[in-house]
């Protein structure tokens, strides 16, 4: 069956530590809790688009060794295709993450694992045939070939090369916008990535939520409140979902306001995953959810 979306790029297995406070040099802590979980920005924004209803196939690789099995596993239950997930010879991509309970703040140690060189011609053809392409640092570049305009960009991390012309998502962390565009301010920037040819540019902000734009307006929308435990893989839930509404047809704005309620959920659970919403509970929490608010940008001095 062909998917509404595609995701390509990164599927990892963590391990996730909560400690009570940050190590010292040579100390000792006992961990409050120790979790094992699947992650990475498209494979955690594949189960976020399957969570919500609409149906997703993830294009990456995992390795032959004891983390693929269980990687690939976890998104199959939570009902991503993964009948694209190649296996190769090599290591799962993992990362170690520390959760510091005083602070509120974390730390990602990340090993990076096998990927794919290329696209096969049955993924490409179902990459061809979505509504929406979703992709992050590592799926990037197996996106070349692809229709900028139904092609959403994770771009959380530095992805080399990076082409704004044409694109029909663009979404950054305020820091790496920054870096793209330096000396500007945020709402500069958002006019800068317009002005390069991307349709949409939707910013995330953390705690601060979120803003974008796109030819018909700008909007920001603040941080819907929630119970955390940790903000590990809140951008990849906003970008699920954002690609999920938009791949339904809705408004940029009315799509933002969706992600900002979703991101906000996940982070009740201390992995990246286990408190994605379902279509139900998001609909629900957005009854007294934040409104989108109209802004607007400026231009670059």
């Amino acid at each position: 069956m062909q998917p509404d979306v595609v995701c390509l790029g990164l599927a990892t297995f963590d391990s996730i530590v909560v400690l009570p406070s940050w190590p010292t040099p040579d100390g000792r802590l006992i961990a409050e809790q120790v979790v094992r979980s699947g992650g990475g920005p498209a494979a955690t924004a594949a189960v976020t688009i399957a969570r919500l209803g609409s149906s997703v196939a993830l294009v990456g690789a995992v390795g032959d060794d004891a983390n693929g099995d269980p990687a690939r596993a976890a998104l199959a239950a939570s009902g991503v295709d993964v009948g694209h997930l190649h296996s190769l010879p090599g290591r799962t991509a993992e990362s170690v993450v520390l959760v510091d309970r005083s602070a509120g703040t974390r730390s990602i140690l990340h090993r990076p694992g096998v990927a794919l060189s290329t696209l096969d011609d049955a993924s490409r053809r179902m990459a061809e045939s979505a509504s929406w392409v979703h992709v992050d640092h590592v799926g990037y570049p197996l996106a070349s070939d692809l229709d900028p305009a139904r092609l959403s960009t994770d771009a959380g991390n530095p992805i080399a090369e990076l082409r704004l012309h044409g694109l029909g998502l663009y979404a950054p962390t305020a820091d790496a916008i920054g870096d793209r565009f330096p000396g500007c301010t945020l709402r500069e920037a958002i006019r800068m990535a317009l002005d390069e040819g991307a349709h949409r540019v939707v910013v995330t902000l953390g705690g601060d939520g979120a803003i974008g734009a796109d030819g018909g307006g700008a909007w920001r929308v603040a941080a819907a409140r929630t119970q955390v435990a940790s903000t590990l893989g809140a951008g990849d839930v906003f970008h699920g979902s954002i690609v999920a509404s938009l791949a339904a047809g809705q408004s940029l704005p009315d799509a933002m306001r969706r992600a900002n309620v979703a991101a906000a959920l996940s982070c009740r659970s201390i992995d990246a995953r286990g408190s994605i919403p379902t279509l139900p509970e998001l609909t629900a929490a957005l009854a007294s959810a934040p409104p989108v608010e109209p802004i607007v940008l400026e231009q670059a001095r």
